[in-house]
């Protein structure tokens, strides 16, 4: 069972997030405010912390830039959710920190996919960077969007 900080603005997304986590066996602690979210992180110490990017107050991008700066949280995979898959993001979002993202509307299977790939791949460096692993695609081809390396 591993532990997940969600950070996410949308109820929603936060009962599909949670109940499908806690489907899986994780245990779950979701923070709608994202200037909560280090706070929360500290006290839950997560083993992965999945993060929107469209935040109100702080954006997901400059919380997982505040995560990797932050010495309890720092070797925390994070995942990142975003309904805005535009050309560029993915270099966008693991330059701030994230080793994996998926694009909204999610796909049930390959949210629970890619968790369980974060969750399998060793800490995170000094850099951010995790060993290069691929989350495959239900055909088995890799998803460059999913690719938590």
């Amino acid at each position: 069972m591993a532990r997940i900080l969600i950070v996410e603005d949308n109820a929603l997304n936060i009962k599909l997030f949670c109940d499908l986590l806690a489907a899986h066996g994780h245990r779950t602690e979701a923070v709608t405010d994202s200037r909560e979210a280090l706070d929360a992180g500290r006290a839950f110490g997560p083993d992965l912390i999945i993060t929107d990017i469209q935040l109100p107050h702080i954006s997901g991008i400059e919380l997982m830039e505040m995560i990797r700066a932050d010495d309890k949280l720092k070797s925390v995979p994070i995942m990142a959710v975003t309904a805005y898959s535009a050309s560029g993001d993915d270099e966008r979002i693991r330059a701030a920190g994230a080793q994996a993202y998926v694009s909204k509307p999610i796909s049930v299977a390959r949210f629970v996919q890619t968790v369980e790939a974060l969750l399998a791949q060793p800490a995170v460096t000094e850099t951010g960077a995790a060993a290069d692993a691929e989350t495959p695609d239900e055909d088995g081809s890799p998803d460059p969007g999913l690719s938590p390396g």
